[in-house]
């Protein structure tokens, strides 16, 4: 969601004039906006680090600016400009369509911009977007938050849940399989609770099968589910309908009813291993995934061995495994019985051990497969170095494969047979069996195209994920 929330950003910077500045040169660029998350500690922490790295550049720089937006800047507000007082504005969750205005405003009136709207002004999607992919897009279907899990603060900053009009949902991804895009994730805080806004419990499974009636729409993901509201109809839905993937990312958060009433998880070990059965028994191939946080205030040695019990039981393909981190405003910021941080590690290393075991063992079963794979851009760090390509199966595995000798662009579609697997990627060694050119494919080749022949404008500064690396010092600035 935070990477929808900037494709929106940047396209609200471009319609006001800006472009972006070129791969690493944030503290050249005439504006640097920093989207936040506040889910975690180190979100805190990088930011701050982040800020401060920026501090001689802009120093050294008259005219730079640097905006915080994002659910950081929605919990700290004013702590934000008193921390790093050289931030120009600080914008909050609901009102991220302000950026370009107060960027002009600090501009004119020479001092910090803090807005925080308390409410939702409009739904995301009705701003403009510059969408990372040319091929694959998110769809927002509903913003916002009606559970009150203890350890999470994303209610108290995105709010409560509000849902889109079918109607727009499906006019959006219309549009998008118009302009090219042949993969989309329907994209929600509790994704599955679609409908509660609007009174229609089944709303969620009734969205998936109309996806499946556009036509040019190929692959349709969704993310993430809750498993209080993933019900028998948006099973059979996912199931009997072509073009909705074999994936599946359920966030379990713990394997002990102990542990899950203490979160305020309205479900149990029982009910959670119950969904996933039936998610099996529907589509057999289906890669399942999970979010799983470690340390939980009262977690004992028993209620992490469930944890364990669970994800032997579930066998995910992957999981994102977490420390718990404390997060002040939540309740669970308070409770007794806070875990020590060398056993919380323990514990985390135990569980990542098992889930390596495991997702190794599940990547195995996938060799000898033969699988379509939609080609992506970027996801193959050493593909370079390797000559190989990459791509995503429809379970969402990645696979690398042989670069094959006609030209293959990100969004077509190649078919492989799967001769090797790893813990966290498949390769495909031998020749591409087929290859399909896709409209994706001439989209992501019309964009290059276009941006290849962009003129200069400003230049606008999206930080990348983690510590950029150093800056060089700045002279005459007075700043360490």
């Amino acid at each position: 969601m935070n990477v929808h929330d900037s494709e929106r950003l940047s396209g609200l910077l471009e319609e006001a004039g800006y472009v972006r500045a070129p791969e690493g040169s944030d503290g050249d660029a005439d504006v640097v906006v920093f989207n936040t998350c506040a889910v975690r500690e180190n979100a805190d922490n990088r930011l701050y680090g982040n800020l401060g790295r920026l501090a001689p550049r802009k120093a050294s720089r008259p005219g730079m600016q640097i905006a915080v937006g994002g659910c950081l800047a929605q919990k700290d507000r004013d702590t934000i400009v008193k921390k790093a007082p050289w931030v120009d504005v600080v914008f909050g969750t609901h009102n991220i369509g302000k950026l370009p205005v107060l960027l002009e405003r600090a501009r004119v009136q020479e001092e910090a911009q803090v807005e925080i709207a308390e409410s939702l002004e409009a739904f995301p999607s009705t701003l403009p977007t510059r969408r990372e992919s040319a091929y694959a897009a998110w769809v927002s279907i509903s913003v916002g938050c009606n559970n009150t899990c203890t350890f999470c603060i994303v209610p108290a900053l995105r709010g409560k849940e509000k849902d889109r009009r079918p109607g727009d949902i499906l006019a959006e991804v219309e549009a998008l399989v118009a302009e090219g895009v042949s993969e989309i994730t329907l994209l929600g805080q509790n994704v599955n609770a679609y409908g509660s806004d609007i009174g229609d419990r089944e709303a969620f499974s009734k969205l998936l099968r109309a996806c499946g009636n556009v036509e040019g729409l190929e692959r349709v993901r969704f993310t993430s589910p809750h498993p209080r509201d993933f019900t028998d109809d948006v099973i059979a839905a996912m199931a009997e309908t072509p073009n909705v993937m074999p994936q599946l990312h359920m966030p379990m958060q713990s394997g002990s009813d102990t542990v899950l009433k203490a979160m305020r998880r309205s479900y149990r070990q029982e009910r959670y291993l119950g969904i996933i059965e039936k998610v099996r028994a529907a589509i057999p191939h289906a890669a399942i995934t999970t979010d799983i946080i470690v340390g939980f205030p009262g977690e004992t040695e028993e209620d992490f061995e469930q944890t364990l019990h669970a994800v032997r039981e579930a066998r995910f393909s992957q999981a994102f495994t977490f420390q718990y981190s404390k997060r002040p405003g939540t309740p669970a910021a308070t409770m007794e019985g806070q875990i020590p941080k060398e056993v919380v590690q323990a514990r985390y290393e135990r569980l990542v051990a098992l889930q390596e075991e495991i997702s190794w063992e599940e990547n195995k079963k996938q060799v000898g497969r033969t699988l379509d794979l939609m080609v992506a851009e970027g996801e193959g760090r050493k593909d370079g170095a390797t000559h190989r390509l990459s791509g995503r199966a429809p379970d969402n595995r990645l696979v690398h494969f042989t670069k094959p000798d006609e030209d293959v662009r990100p969004g077509d579609v190649v078919t492989v047979e799967i001769t090797y697997a790893a813990p966290h990627h498949l390769l495909a060694e031998g020749a591409v069996l087929g290859m399909r050119r896709t409209r994706a494919g001439d989209a992501w080749e019309k964009r290059n195209a276009a941006e290849a022949a962009q003129p200069a404008g400003v230049m606008l500064g999206l930080p990348t994920i983690g510590a950029p690396a150093p800056l060089p010092v700045a002279s005459g600035c007075g700043c360490d």
